[in-house]
């Protein structure tokens, strides 16, 4: 699968000292996705992501975790003019709460 490829790289971007910054995007559904993104090559990866579904259960993804049953770390670029930027401790706090 190519999500096991994509491991050591998102590791590499996880790990790195590139500026982060953090996103989030929701939909009509009551989806949301928040993520944490390192720049590479002018584009934004996603190093971690949090998706809260509209049961309100959040899962989390990460180079530990790419993927379950219930979705995967976004292997694309962001579109981040699609997303809204948030303050780092918004993030952290849907995370830490989501483990």
């Amino acid at each position: 699968m190519h999500h096991d490829l994509r491991q050591p790289l998102v590791r590499q971007l996880a790990e790195s000292d590139a500026p982060r910054h953090y996103w989030h995007m929701a939909d009509e559904d009551g989806r949301a996705w928040l993520f944490e993104s390192v720049e590479g090559d002018g584009e934004h990866w996603a190093v971690r992501q949090v998706e809260v579904g509209a049961d309100r259960l959040a899962r989390r993804y990460w180079w530990r975790h790419l993927q379950d049953e219930r979705g995967f770390l976004t292997d694309q670029p962001l579109e981040i003019w699609e997303l809204t930027e948030i303050p780092q401790a918004s993030f952290e706090a849907v995370w830490e709460a989501s483990a």
